[in-house]
């Protein structure tokens, strides 16, 4: 819970960081990327020493869920916000639970149902007002940034399922940590080009950025990771529906942003295929021995 609070609260910030004077969306990414692992990686080397180092058979998992979790999730979520709002990015990342659940039943983790399948097709056309806010032949103004946050809400979805074995061999400061360092590759991609110093007055924007560094960066993964060890990776993924209660709430109080009909349909659907997916199938009854 603690991990969603600080993911929701994460848009808002984001969008006073872009404002201008600000910084680009690239540009916090490479903050981000940067920052995060010099920090986990210092934390990681004080408390766990040598048994930080992963074992070589785990070494292409780990650079699977850095990639996925953090690297190109980052990506398309930043570059997404920054052509959304803080209440349509929370509403997306609500597909996270709905695509978490779609891959582990397609990889076995966990069972497949009709009923479940119907969950995930109406959380899909939930988006459709999202998507399609101005007509549809058009994305609409914020269409294409909530397009690509669906896109990064596949990616943290994979890597849910992809670091849960992870998860559970390893520390969670140890997963989060390589996670980082091995999304480092990435770093001149986010860098290029891009104004990395806001302006010195814009004290909301350093504020901002310093929350994005520390608490969505570090501490949040570490939560989510010390979760994913303990839970299902669908149970995890079911936290991030106080996303919206949070972003929404947050918002109103720093932006004046009020839901619209196409948020609440959106909405209406999204809790729906939610209850479907994740309801618990009623226990089967066994006939007592004769």
């Amino acid at each position: 819970m603690g991990a969603q609070i600080v993911f929701g609260l994460f848009p808002v910030f984001g969008q006073i960081a872009f404002q201008p004077g600000g910084l680009a969306p690239l540009a916090v990414g490479a903050w981000r990327l940067g920052a995060g692992a010099a920090i986990l990686t210092v934390l990681a080397a004080l408390i766990h020493g040598r048994a930080a180092l992963p074992a070589r058979a785990h070494v292409p998992r780990f650079v699977a869920a850095a990639f996925l979790g953090v690297a190109i999730n980052q990506g398309l979520f930043l570059v997404g916000l920054a052509r959304s709002t803080p209440i349509n990015a929370a509403l997306v990342m609500c597909l996270i639970p709905i695509f978490t659940f779609a891959l582990a039943a397609l990889v076995g983790q966990e069972e497949y149902s009709v009923v479940r399948l119907v969950g995930v097709i109406l959380a899909l056309a939930g988006l459709l007002p999202l998507l399609f806010s101005e007509g549809v032949h058009t994305l609409g103004r914020h269409g294409v940034g909530n397009l690509l946050m669906v896109g990064n809400s596949l990616c943290y979805s994979t890597y849910l399922i992809v670091s849960r074995p992870l998860a559970r061999r390893y520390p969670p400061l140890v997963v989060i940590t390589w996670a980082y360092v091995l999304s480092l590759p990435f770093l001149p991609f986010f860098a290029w080009g891009q104004a990395l110093i806001p302006s010195p007055r814009h004290t909301a924007v350093w504020a901002s950025l310093a929350y994005i560094v520390i608490f969505p960066t570090v501490v949040a993964y570490l939560l989510n990771m010390y979760a994913l060890a303990r839970v299902r990776a669908s149970t995890t993924a079911m936290y991030i529906y106080a996303q919206p209660l949070v972003a929404a709430l947050a918002s109103w109080l720093a932006f004046g942003e009020t839901p619209t009909a196409g948020m609440f349909l959106a909405t209406c659907s999204l809790f729906v295929g939610i209850w479907l997916v994740a309801r618990r199938p009623p226990p089967v009854e066994v006939p007592a021995a004769a």
